[in-house]
């Protein structure tokens, strides 16, 4: 608590059971910026809306089928759940438009947000769905865009901001920055996702790490527009199996369904992923690798452990409760790096049965998905 009074001093006015709530917010995340607008809110029993219900959001381009990125994030959205925050999951079909995603069709983006709406259901683990807390709800935004004073605030997160700052931010797009120069639209991108935040009434915005630009525009402009500024929670980013780990500015080391060998997808079998996963990158000598990343941000926050389980002419079985000790078996010679490997593949696999049960037994959407991303 003393480090989060220091970076806000009204965290000492919190009660047990708001200070419990705030932990759980921010405590398992990469990055949490201006914690002061989350504080403000549990000390004051407000929010954006003025009704104490914290609202916090994620937004999705409807692009394809899930990866295990969707489950980091499901992670720490099932943390907000438990806080009693009200947890949006915006389905960004437009932005989506914008970006070209399925050749800019409509109908295709929206059948995956579909899509993505079961996944989610299933990775949070079915929560009540409404407005209030500890509820979950979806929204697009084709629903939002119908506004006037939604149009009137895309271009008040557009006023003053020169060209060279919006391009600064189209990595949250997964372009480069000369690559929009013939397309419009996309300079609007960035003025859509700040403008959503404060349509919404968010108070907590949510990304992984490669978000953290667009977050950073919506705080400028909030400052510009003397506008209330939502905190902005980043999860980290899970390497591509064949990348050494490297955390880098340019996220590079992303894992990427444009390499399908090097991206785990939450429909990838058992059999699959341990295939993937034979080949991902790991060096005993090496302290960084997908490997521990996995082991790190998904199977220890939701399992508490990871269950090695090599041959049986190779040893027994072992149990592993945190990165540090799993990191020095290996380095050691105590646990071979197959066996390490084989048993992450099962631990995530484990997370993922629930999705592979619910698909298997309604098929119809994922299909359709299927289909689309042939």
């Amino acid at each position: 608590m003393d480090g989060l009074v220091e970076r806000y001093s009204r965290v000492a006015e919190l009660d047990d059971d708001s200070l419990s709530r705030l932990n759980l917010m921010i405590g398992h995340v990469d990055e949490s910026i201006g914690i002061e607008h989350l504080v403000d809110c549990l000390a004051d029993k407000t929010s954006a809306a003025g009704d104490g219900v914290i609202r916090c959001y994620v937004g999705f381009e409807p692009s394809g089928k899930a990866h295990i990125g969707w489950k980091v994030l499901s992670l720490q959205l099932k943390r907000m759940l438990e806080a009693k925050a009200n947890v949006l999951i915006f389905l960004a079909d437009w932005h989506a438009w914008v970006n070209d995603k399925f050749d800019s069709s409509m109908e295709d983006i929206q059948t995956t947000a579909k899509y993505m709406e079961e996944t989610f259901r299933v990775l949070l683990g079915h929560p009540p769905e409404g407005e209030g807390p500890g509820e979950l709800r979806f929204v697009w935004a084709s629903n939002i865009m119908d506004s006037g004073d939604y149009w009137a605030r895309v271009l008040r997160c557009s006023k003053n901001m020169s060209l060279a700052r919006v391009r600064r931010t189209f990595s949250i797009m997964g372009r480069s920055e000369d690559s929009s120069d013939g397309d419009l639209s996309r300079f609007f991108y960035p003025a859509l996702q700040a403008a959503d935040i404060f349509e919404m009434n968010i108070d907590v915005a949510i990304g992984g790490m490669d978000q953290r630009k667009a977050h950073m525009y919506m705080r400028d402009v909030a400052d510009r527009w003397g506008w209330y500024k939502a905190t902005c929670l980043h999860t980290p980013i899970i390497s591509g199996l064949k990348s050494s780990g490297a955390r880098m500015e340019s996220f590079d080391h992303k894992m990427s369904k444009s390499d399908p060998n090097g991206a785990i997808l939450l429909h990838d079998s058992e059999k699959k992923l341990a295939k993937k996963m034979r080949k991902a990158y790991l060096d005993p000598e090496n302290p960084d690798s997908p490997v521990y990343e996995l082991l790190e941000e998904i199977i220890l926050p939701e399992f508490g452990e990871v269950i090695v389980t090599p041959k049986p002419e190779f040893g027994e079985p072992s149990v592993w409760n945190d990165l540090e000790s799993f990191r020095n078996a290996i380095s050691d010679g105590t646990l071979h790096p197959f066996d390490a490997k084989m048993g992450v593949a099962a631990g995530i696999s484990r997370g993922l049965r629930a999705v592979s049960e619910y698909f298997e037994s309604n098929p119809e959407t994922l299909d359709r998905v299927n289909q689309l991303t042939k």
